[in-house]
């Protein structure tokens, strides 16, 4: 049996593949690494979702090469969502890699792996339109915490987007399948589940019968006993019905937290980008959602110097911004993916693009700061997450804070304080943009 390694870059969801590729190669007798120095074998689940991903793939495997050349590593598996959009060029241009997995093929990652230790080459890239096979996981997110994957794939065609070229088609797990899943995550310990899928708003709706069951999936979570949060992401506008605001107001274990990726407001634009709805249509929703859930914290991801995108499109969209005062709001530079209509398509220069986003991101912090000072003096529910031995003090998160993407709630407490317990907080200052208050209690 051999030491195996593994890198997991990119999305949450790409974690959640990475964890149950650890756990089949355990399960066959390997040996899970904490790090990678000394293993046999490599695994590298990359992202390759735009230029930035795909940059920071390339160099983690530079950086393995390297540690190979020194007789530090073994062998170099390369998975995930660049392999399966560069297949041959990954082999030819990077020739430290010894074998190459689609997406389609991480349930092959134990063949894989036994057939590098036997010398063999390996290339698998399966169908990416398949149902996911059922595995087991090793969490690597702390164990309070998980992300909950219910569907693959995705089905929007965003004209932009490499996704569904690279995932395949929109796949829901069967729910029993999820909620058999979120109550052995719950028996481990996991107090907080983070829902996600490439849409989540459209689960159910490739199963037979072609209904949205994410309504009915949430009402089965909240019945979970030891879970204390259910979180939920990628909720795409269009698909967001009375049904699912009912139960997200009336559940008490839905976090008042919405992820709703809208991308831009301009009509024109978003037609282009083959997405549903427009400015009016995103003000009446918002609105709505507002009223119905009262306390929600909306996210929301914007793309700056889309194709269309004039001066007078980019106005629009900040006025958009300023108006609705989103709580979250993430901005990046168009990214033209070869293969994409989009990429085909006259688009702003680069350099005006980045300057787009970091004027979104100026208009988004003064806005961040005014939520954050309209916070003082309240008290609200914090999931402790650590101790942070810099500044000495612990620290978490609020139901407005999802992690590694949102901020922290810094704890001052006369007693110790357990990871993965809930306390009352009182919000005393504000540092840096991040709440800061004092423990009262602990709820949990």
């Amino acid at each position: 049996m051999a030491n195996i390694g593994f890198i997991s870059l990119g999305c949450a969801k790409n974690q959640v593949d990475c964890e149950r590729m650890m756990y089949r190669v355990q399960e066959a007798g390997h040996t899970v690494c904490a790090g990678i120095v000394g293993c046999d074998v490599v695994v590298i689940n990359t992202c390759g979702f735009i230029d930035s991903a795909k940059s920071e793939a390339i160099d983690f495997i530079l950086q393995t090469a390297a540690l190979k050349a020194e007789g530090q590593v073994g062998k170099i598996l390369v998975t995930g969502c660049l392999s399966q959009r560069y297949q041959q060029q990954i082999l030819e241009q990077l020739p430290e890699v010894d074998g190459i997995l689609g997406t389609g093929s991480y349930h092959k990652v134990v063949e894989a792996i036994d057939a590098l230790l036997a010398e063999e080459s390996v290339s698998d890239f399966a169908s990416i339109d398949e149902p996911e096979l059922e595995t087991g996981r090793i969490l690597t997110t702390p164990e309070h915490y998980a992300y909950l994957k219910i569907a693959e794939g995705c089905d929007n065609r965003c004209s932009y987007c490499i996704i569904p070229y690279l995932r395949g088609k929109f796949r829901s797990r069967q729910m029993d399948d999820v909620l058999y899943e979120a109550r052995l995550l719950a028996d481990s310990g996991v107090k907080e589940l983070i829902v996600v899928a490439q849409d989540t708003s459209r689960y159910g709706t490739d199963l037979p019968g072609h209904k949205r069951l994410l309504p009915e999936l949430l009402r089965n979570l909240c019945q979970i006993e030891s879970l204390h949060w259910i979180r939920l992401h990628y909720v795409y506008p269009d698909e967001i019905d009375d049904a699912l605001i009912d139960v997200i107001a009336s559940e008490p274990k839905i976090v008042k937290y919405l992820d709703i990726p809208i991308q831009h407001c301009n009509s024109n634009i978003l037609k282009k980008m083959n997405r549903r709805g427009d400015g009016d249509f995103l003000r009446t929703l918002f609105a709505k959602l507002r009223d119905r859930i009262p306390g929600l914290v909306l996210r929301t991801s914007v793309i700056t110097g889309l194709p269309g995108e004039s001066e007078t499109e980019f106005e629009e969209l900040c006025c958009f911004l300023k108006e609705q005062r989103l709580e979250r709001v993430g901005a990046f530079p168009f990214s033209p993916e070869e293969g994409t209509p989009a990429a085909e398509m006259e688009y702003p220069d680069a350099s005006v693009a980045q300057a787009r986003a970091e004027m979104v991101e100026s208009i988004q912090s003064r806005i961040m700061d005014d939520y954050a000072q309209a916070m003082l003096g309240s008290t609200i529910e914090v999931l402790v997450d650590g101790y942070d031995e810099e500044f000495g003090q612990y620290f978490g998160r609020s139901w407005a804070d999802s992690p590694d993407i949102d901020g922290r709630v810094w704890l001052a407490s006369e007693e110790d304080l357990a990871e993965g317990s809930f306390v009352m907080v009182q919000i005393d200052s504000v540092i840096d943009g991040d709440l800061s208050g004092y423990v009262l209690e602990e709820s949990l």
